[in-house]
C-alpha cells in the first residue's frame, strides 16, 4: 500500500505507520506467527490490522467504500453526523468490531471527527492570516534555508 499511499499529498502511510495499528505491525511483522502473508486475508488470524485488513475486506480494493468521510479538499467541516454519512460510518465501525466493541469505535470515531475539525478551523486561520499578509504587502519569498525538500518536510537551518 505505502508504494502509491503516502507522500504530501495524501498521508494514509504516515498516518497508519504511527498509528497504534502500524506499530503492532512494525514490532512484529517479521514473525510469521504473527502476520502469516501466505493465508488468504479472509483466513489470516494477524495480531494487528493491516492496510488490507480493514480496506479490503473479502478481497476487492474499494478502499473508498470503508472510509468515514473524506476529510480533505474542503471536507474538514462536513457535519460528519449527517444522513449522507451514517452508512459509511456504520460500516467503518463495523470493520473495527472485529477487535473492539461496537462503542470503542465509535468514540475513536467521534474523536477523530474533532480533530478533524480542530485541524481544518487552524488550517483555514493560518491561510487567511497568509493571505493577509500577502494582500498587505507583508509578505516575503520563502528563504532557500526554509523551503520545503522533497518530501514535502521543512529544513530547519
Amino acid at each position: 500500500c505505502k508504494t502509491c499511499h503516502w507522500g504530501k499529498d495524501h498521508r494514509d502511510w504516515e498516518a497508519y505507520d504511527i498509528s497504534i495499528h502500524g506499530t503492532v505491525y512494525q514490532v512484529n511483522k517479521t514473525n510469521p506467527d504473527n502476520f502469516d502473508f501466505s493465508k488468504k486475508l479472509s483466513d489470516a488470524d494477524y495480531v494487528g490490522p493491516t492496510c488490507q485488513y480493514c480496506h479490503m475486506r473479502g478481497g476487492h480494493h474499494n478502499v473508498q467504500r470503508l472510509s468515514t468521510v473524506y476529510t480533505s479538499m474542503g471536507m474538514s467541516n462536513a457535519d460528519r453526523g449527517a444522513p449522507l454519512w451514517s452508512e459509511k460510518r456504520d460500516t467503518w465501525v463495523s470493520v473495527c468490531d472485529d477487535c473492539h466493541s461496537p462503542r470503542f469505535a465509535r468514540e475513536n470515531l467521534q474523536a477523530m471527527d474533532e480533530a478533524c475539525k480542530d485541524a481544518g478551523i487552524k488550517y483555514t486561520e493560518t491561510f487567511k492570516i497568509a493571505e493577509n499578509l500577502q494582500l498587505d504587502g507583508m509578505s516575503e519569498p520563502m528563504p532557500k534555508d526554509l523551503a520545503p525538500d522533497w518530501s514535502g518536510q521543512h529544513i530547519w537551518s
